[in-house]
């Protein structure tokens, strides 16, 4: 009987949102303020429900990736619990005991923070959160100034719909307190705030610890991602972008400066923290939105990767280039002669986007019939000889505040009709390759550089303010090699300036210049990349150029808005 094995990698990643401050004269103001809350607030919505969802159904199998520096930021806020001091705004005004006496401040970041999310799934289900957003537009609507009429219990209800309305729902049907307050609806007080705010303390303080006993026991294999999430074939070489669109724009300097030794140094951090965390480096590796090339895959290979993961539209590029015709070609695994023990594997493209953008508006059950359908399909038309090998990979935490219920039901009849079917087993990549006859990888002469975002690199480079955001980095990076190479800075000293570079160096600035993203988002990635900057010439001791005051993306506004990553990614 022909099999099929199926491989989800669901990708964990946020960047890093805390405001590092600056450096004035020899006294660090760094405070590691969290600009955006989005880290802890997928942690008790998303990275909940998507350990629950395996526990539920211990047969199912897959990789989860988590990028470093997530897990950096995760670890900052159980320690935030622990000691009781946020440096999170919006959870501080949750275990504020008094919101009738916050100031115009605290008022404004509650009204402009507590409505951000998914209303028709996250908002309009919940009559008594719908009615403080009515209030809120009627009061909008007559002007700045009438939004002093709202009082302590207001503040008191919004803030606590806000994180009601963003726990998962694996965690509504197992906690009470918070079905007890869903019910209650309104009135809530300091005590209420108090003890919701220990059940959030308790499921971030225990979301590490959860994951890592799901790899322990076999189910989950952990991978990661070089450390701060870096575009790691731009930092080899901006010319790669050519390879897929050669008339590109690429930044004024050349190359970025000692790029190969920045991404050795990413990998070679991912894969300590990891080891550090998990009791063992990876076995393979995500790389940053799916970018690869040549000269980074063989870099993967010499830090000791077995297998990295990239999307179907490299596959696609590649092949043309390495003339090679295979209507299967995303099935069955690939390797690169320039990185021996290395296994390549490639996104479905369509399956992936199936979830990640269509089946949340279906019926769950529906939804998980349909793909079950198209994995057979894929199954029937295999030859006789062939296990396939489908891989579904996307974010694993954006694209359910648009699912009903947080794609409750939808994960609960897909995992539940994949335990049951006879010829479909899913499996990890760490465990297909230990088989005793793991897949034959088929020789790929040529990689074609590009991404998981329609198969090149253009989201990250090649238009203006994304050539200026490299160009200032680049500027930055000169700096820090003038700097190290004179020997003024003690090894604590360059410590910090490397941990910031690396900051600075992720990709996550580079995907939001652009105009089709929201302004006012772009604005908030736009301001804290300057800081950042900033912050790398205070810590070389260095004066920050003028030209870090002057916004990258013209037109942006001073302002923050919107969650700050995307769905997920598509060609379509």
């Amino acid at each position: 009987m022909k099999k099929l094995d199926l491989v989800f990698l669901w990708h964990m990643h946020q960047p890093d949102y805390r405001d590092h401050g600056a450096i004035v004269g020899a006294g660090d103001t760094a405070t590691g303020e969290f600009v955006l809350p989005w880290v802890y607030l997928h942690a008790m919505k998303d990275y909940v429900d998507m350990a629950a969802h395996l526990e539920r159904h211990p047969q199912i199998r897959c990789v989860v990736n988590f990028v470093p520096v997530l897990l950096d930021q995760i670890e900052d806020y159980a320690q935030q619990f622990t000691t009781g001091r946020f440096r999170d705004p919006l959870l501080r005004m949750l275990a504020t005991p008094d919101l009738a006496h916050i100031g115009e401040a605290e008022r404004q970041l509650l009204l402009a923070t507590c409505f951000r999310s998914n209303h028709v799934t996250m908002l309009a289900p919940f009559p008594h959160y719908q009615r403080l957003h009515d209030l809120y537009e009627v009061l909008t609507q007559e002007g700045k100034t009438a939004s002093s009429y709202l009082s302590g219990a207001y503040f008191s209800d919004l803030v606590t719909w806000y994180h009601l309305a963003w726990t998962g729902e694996t965690e509504r049907r197992r906690n009470p307190l918070l079905a007890a307050l869903m019910s209650r609806g309104e009135g809530y007080d300091a005590n209420d705030r108090k003890q919701l705010l220990a059940s959030i303390g308790e499921l971030i303080t225990g979301l590490i610890p959860r994951w890592r006993a799901l790899a322990a026991r076999g189910q989950v294999e952990l991978s990661s991602t070089p450390q701060t999430h870096p575009l790691s074939p731009l930092l080899l070489d901006f010319r790669c972008a050519r390879e897929t669109l050669p008339d590109a724009p690429l930044p004024f300097t050349a190359a970025y400066p000692g790029g190969r030794s920045r991404v050795i140094a990413h990998i070679e951090a991912a894969r300590l923290s990891h080891a550090r965390r998990f009791g063992a480096p990876p076995v393979g590796m995500w790389p940053a939105e799916g970018a690869v090339s040549e000269d980074f895959v063989r870099h993967l290979a010499e830090a000791g990767s077995r297998w990295i993961a990239s999307g179907e539209g490299v596959l696609k590029n590649s092949l043309v280039a390495s003339g090679i015709a295979d209507p299967r070609a995303a099935y069955h695994p690939w390797r690169l002669e320039r990185a021996p023990g290395l296994t390549l594997f490639f996104r479905d493209e369509r399956l992936s986007d199936l979830i990640g953008f269509d089946y949340a508006k279906w019926h769950g059950r529906d939804a998980a019939q349909h793909l079950m359908l198209q994995l057979e399909a894929i199954l029937d038309a295999a030859g006789e000889n062939e296990t396939p090998v489908v891989s579904i990979i996307l974010d694993g935490e954006n694209a359910w505040e648009h699912y009903p219920y947080n794609g409750y039901f939808f994960f609960d009849d897909l995992y539940g009709l994949l335990a049951e079917h006879p010829r479909i087993r899913t499996t990890t990549y760490a465990e297909l390759l230990a088989q005793p006859t793991p897949p034959v990888a088929t020789p790929l002469r040529k990689l074609t550089a590009g991404s998981w975002v329609y198969g090149t690199m253009s989201t990250w480079i090649g238009d203006e303010a994304k050539n200026r955001g490299w160009d200032l980095l680049c500027e930055a990076k000169q700096s820090c090699y003038r700097v190290l190479a004179s020997g003024r800075l003690d090894a604590a000293q360059i410590a910090a300036v490397e941990t910031q570079l690396a900051i600075c160096e992720s990709s996550d600035w580079f995907w939001w210049f652009g105009d089709y993203n929201p302004s006012a988002a772009v604005a908030s990635f736009d301001s804290l990349y300057r800081r950042n900057l900033a912050r790398l010439y205070s810590l070389l001791q260095l004066t920050p150029p003028a030209q870090l005051d002057t916004p990258i993306c013209a037109g942006s506004e001073t302002a923050s808005g919107g969650s700050m990553r995307r769905v997920t990614v598509s060609q379509s």
